[in-house]
Parts: structure tokens; sequence; C-alpha cells
């Protein structure tokens, strides 16, 4: 084999790893949508109002979990300016946890001199945070937003409860377009 096949080869494993990482990395997904006609520097208070579990995974469904997201989602919001306010809030929280059995797709370098890929279909539990934020006065949806998340144990999910919520509350207040 001569030096150049040798570096050819290299490259590509390399490559494969790259993309196999790629894919694993890229299966947390975090998105946010806003109702385009509100002003969002009019709220300054908030309350926690309620929260749907549906896992049917026990490590999900229980009440620590529930009070672990609300704690979280309270902490994030106070960190992004607003105030907590149970009596006469001006933006109301609703959230729901939500998971479910199936698989995913994992892809790896394979083949003759790693120039193939090898795709691998896995057991997955897809696992979805949904953070909605409504008006009281026109009990309208303003702002939504998801996280979600591939992993093989719903345990896996338990512990990035947490970091869904921060990462969802950074898209909060929208940005100007």
């Amino acid at each position: 084999m001569t030096q150049r096949e040798y570096v050819w080869r290299v490259l590509v494993l390399c490559l494969g790893a790259v993309i196999a990482c790629a894919a694993n990395a890229g299966a947390q997904k975090v998105t946010s949508e806003a109702d385009p006609g509100v002003d969002f520097s009019k709220y300054k208070t908030f309350a926690v109002r309620d929260g749907d579990m549906n896992s049917p995974a026990p490590a999900l469904n229980g009440e620590l979990t529930k009070k672990r997201i609300v704690a979280a989602i309270e902490s994030a919001l106070v960190e992004k300016g607003l105030t907590k306010n149970d009596a006469k809030p001006d933006l109301n929280v609703f959230f729901m946890l939500g998971t479910a059995a199936g698989t995913v797709r994992e892809e790896s370098p394979g083949g003759p001199l790693g120039r193939g890929l090898r795709v691998e279909r896995v057991p997955a539990t897809r696992g979805n945070l949904v953070i909605n934020l409504r008006d009281p006065s026109t009990r309208s949806l303003v702002w939504r937003g998801i996280a979600s998340d591939d992993k093989a144990n719903p345990i896996d999910i338990s512990k990035k409860i947490e970091d869904w919520v921060r990462k969802v509350i950074d898209k909060y207040p929208p940005k100007k377009k």
C-alpha cells in the first residue's frame, strides 16, 4: 500500500466517524413558534398551571418528574426576567411530556476498507417536551417550544429534562424579524 492510499483510507475512516457522531449528536431537536402579532415585552409575570405526563415509562410519568419540570421552567423563566405570580400572571404556562417506543437509524462506516456505510435500526424511546405559553386575558396560545430526542432508555430522557427545558426557554422571547 502506498502512502497515498493509506492517507486516503484514514481520511475516509475519519469522515465516516464524523458522520456517525453528527447523526447521534443531531438527534435532539428544539423548536419554537410564536404569534407574530404579539408584543412579548408586555409579559412580566407567569404561573405554571398544569402539566400532562403521557409516558408509559414509570421513570417519566411520575410526580417527581413533574416537579422537576415545573422547577426547571420556573427557574428558566425567572432567568429571562419574568416574575412568578400565581395570583394574576401575564402568562399561563402549560407543558406536556410524552414518549413513545420506536426505532432510530444509526449509520457507521463499514464495508471493505471503510468505504461503505453500515445502517442499523436500533430500539429507542422518542421523547417530547412541549411548553405552551398562553395569554390569560385572551386565552390564546402566544408561544410554544418543543424539545424532542431519541434515547435507548427512558432513564436517559429523564436525565435530560432540565437541559430540554433550558434549551426550549432559551428561545423565548422570539427574535424580532
